[in-house]
């Protein structure tokens, strides 16, 4: 494993991938986006993994991609690099577990994207959010594709025209993260919530992870009977039969984290 990216296990089913590379503000250099999805897709293919955590080391969560790659860089090195950074985010998404972004300092650019494109995100209170490509001439279009799909237009639109930063509260209230708390609970604070999620059946969870981003994209109608097939064939799962059994019987499910 590259060492760029930190896979550490942690317990109750949870662990954590650290980009670690703060001399560099956890740029998204080719060499990490690479390395973030070899990790990931190791993560996905792992039974004992329930949700995964992507943090960074040092005071910035990302600055978004490596600048010193992109100038000078040929078309077919600059194509290289987005249809990676465009791969990684896709994978996040596509992989069983929940991904929960655990940010501190500044995200801007790709790493708003990255943000952006994980399932639920936790901010320090003191974090802030960014895509300024614009100021330097170079539009953040891959960034606009997770951050169009998590925050409403207006703001969205205006995050990439004035390249503002916004808070982590302006944030919470965008969509663009699901949590913020204290920056001293950080840690603490993205680990609960990934124990939390942890804690369901891994089965359930794929299934209902997959659904969301299938749904979204579909008319209402077509979501609606869609949906009911994933929900039926949910419900006949020997998870689904253990908690509703649970349930009825006033007692904790035992999960097999079978669908």
């Amino acid at each position: 494993m590259s060492e760029s990216i930190v896979f550490a296990p942690l317990d109750d089913g949870v662990a954590s991938v650290t980009i670690n590379r703060s001399a560099t503000r956890n740029a998204l250099s080719l060499e990490v986006m690479e390395a973030l999805i070899d990790t990931l897709a190791e993560v996905g293919r792992r039974t004992d993994v329930r949700a995964v955590i992507v943090g960074s080391a040092g005071h910035v969560f990302s600055s978004g991609h490596d600048l010193k790659e992109i100038r000078g860089a040929d078309l077919e090195a600059q194509q290289e690099i987005f249809d990676a950074c465009s791969r990684l985010m896709q994978l996040i998404q596509t992989i069983p577990q929940p991904v929960i972004a655990q940010v501190q300092g500044v995200a801007t650019a790709a790493g708003c994207q990255l943000v952006a494109a994980c399932d639920l995100a936790v901010a320090a209170e003191s974090a802030r959010f960014a895509t300024p490509g614009v100021k330097i001439g170079l539009f953040c279009s891959t960034p606009m594709v997770a951050l169009s799909r998590a925050v409403p237009a207006k703001q969205a639109m205006r995050m990439l025209l004035t390249g503002d930063f916004v808070s982590a509260e302006d944030a919470l209230a965008f969509g663009l993260v699901s949590d913020v708390v204290a920056d001293d609970d950080l840690e603490t604070g993205t680990a609960d919530l990934a124990r939390k999620v942890a804690s369901a059946s891994s089965a359930t969870v794929a299934i209902g992870k997959a659904a969301f981003y299938e749904q979204r994209e579909l008319p209402v109608a077509e979501a609606y009977a869609r949906m009911s097939q994933v929900m039926a064939h949910n419900a006949v799962g020997t998870d689904a039969q253990e908690g509703i059994d649970a349930f009825l019987s006033k007692r904790e499910p035992r999960w097999q984290h079978r669908g």
